[in-house]
């Protein structure tokens, strides 16, 4: 993506969303950044001077669209990177429905309607929607039911919007990580059992320039799906 661009990021106060943001802005890209809320969006605008930040909470998606309404959105839009994203383990017969309800409204129906909300920037830059699933969005063992279910619907997202925009110029690109570095993993094994260490696992930064690539790469080419995994 050649000269400044402007990218809406959700989930770059950490992991693979701050190694993202970081490139990006270290490059002199425009950023407008997702936050849960008002002091979220304060911190995010400290580490990433010049940032905008946009504000509104992904558990509940179906209020996404009263808190944009009482902002200012970009009026271009060149990538959008969905990033954000919550897990909770636990075997089917003792998952909640407010487990469910949660894992599936952050990591499938918030990025859905927020794509719904960027369509028509997206559509005038002939921009690209990157979505981050995980390897649990190509298959899903015990005790992950609901975060692959949303991960499954990530996909099914992805493909069927990569479809329908097509015609319009708008790059779908799903990335699938391996366990990866980050506040997430550092919860998942602890919600295993199992003592953590980052250096076992990939490095957010080494995802993001799989991101990045397929973000920059020229218009006669589309990276529709991408798998990375641990390399040791």
């Amino acid at each position: 993506m050649a000269g400044m661009a402007t990218h809406v990021i959700t989930g770059a106060g950490s992991g693979i969303g701050a190694a993202v943001a970081r490139r990006l802005h270290a490059r002199g890209d425009d950023l407008v950044l997702h936050a849960r809320d008002a002091g979220r969006a304060k911190e995010l605008a400290a580490d990433f001077p010049g940032a905008r930040t946009l504000v509104g909470d992904l558990a509940d998606p179906d209020r996404l669209s009263w808190a944009f309404s009482h902002q200012s959105l970009p009026e271009r839009v060149d990538s959008l990177l969905h990033v954000a994203g919550v897990v909770d383990l636990g075997p089917v017969g003792e998952l909640t429905p407010k487990s469910w309800r949660h894992q599936l409204n952050v990591n499938l129906v918030a990025p859905a309607e927020l794509t719904r909300h960027f369509l028509p920037q997206l559509r005038a830059s002939h921009g690209h929607v990157v979505f981050v699933n995980s390897g649990a969005g190509l298959r899903a063992s015990a005790d992950w039911s609901a975060y692959a279910a949303s991960k499954h619907g990530l996909k099914a997202l992805a493909d069927s919007l990569r479809a329908e925009e097509h015609g319009n110029g708008v790059r779908v690109t799903s990335v699938y990580p391996g366990r990866t570095a980050s506040p997430m993993q550092a919860k998942v094994h602890q919600q295993e059992g199992k003592a953590y260490d980052p250096g076992e696992w990939i490095d957010p930064e080494s995802v993001a320039t799989t991101i990045l690539m397929a973000v920059d790469l020229p218009r006669d080419a589309e990276v529709n799906d991408l798998t990375v995994r641990p390399g040791r």
